[in-house]
């Protein structure tokens, strides 16, 4: 179940700047702790997060740059890498994601969708088009309202698919 009750996701290739996107979202009223991002360990910001040298007495441009996408990240509701690691801001995200989930079946990332409140057939899908894809930015909402204009915001940011969770649940049960 997402954290606020409704939320909209879309799924962005490696290529597209997620600051951009959050931006966008941030302009049309969604906060920050309101986001969750998963990302696929390939994704270039993961790589940063990944590569992070914490003891590194010296700081050189990499070391800059991971401390940098570290604390945007801590910004977030939630920030999950699938085997990289997670940052988790939000009481609602925090249960959300680290239920006890026993789905031997299913990657990292899609025990992750299913805690944001994805079907099983949904986190198996997206869980391995985000591997392929790069990201996905996960929006929770306050009324459906709201979900429906970040979908709009989303696809208008480059998205390669937007839904709501609602909406993702009843193409599913029509299929």
């Amino acid at each position: 179940m997402p954290p606020h009750g409704t939320a909209a996701y879309g799924m962005y290739p490696r290529s597209v700047a997620l600051p951009e996107v959050v931006c966008a979202l941030n302009r049309a009223g969604f906060g920050k702790e309101d986001i969750c991002m998963v990302l696929s360990p390939a994704h270039p910001d993961a790589s940063a997060v990944r590569d992070a040298k914490v003891l590194d007495v010296e700081r050189d441009d990499d070391s800059t740059m991971s401390a940098r996408t570290i604390g945007w990240f801590s910004e977030f509701g939630a920030v999950v890498i699938p085997t990289v690691g997670l940052f988790i801001r939000s009481q609602a995200f925090f249960r959300a994601l680290l239920k006890d989930q026993n789905f031997p079946g299913l990657s990292r990332g899609s025990r992750t969708l299913l805690g944001l409140g994805f079907s099983h057939a949904e986190a198996k899908r997206l869980g391995h088009q985000l591997s392929d894809v790069g990201a996905m930015v996960y929006v929770s909402c306050q009324e459906s309202g709201k979900a429906v204009n970040a979908i709009e915001l989303l696809l208008q940011a480059g998205a390669r698919e937007a839904a709501g969770l609602e909406m993702a649940k009843a193409a599913e049960a029509s299929a």
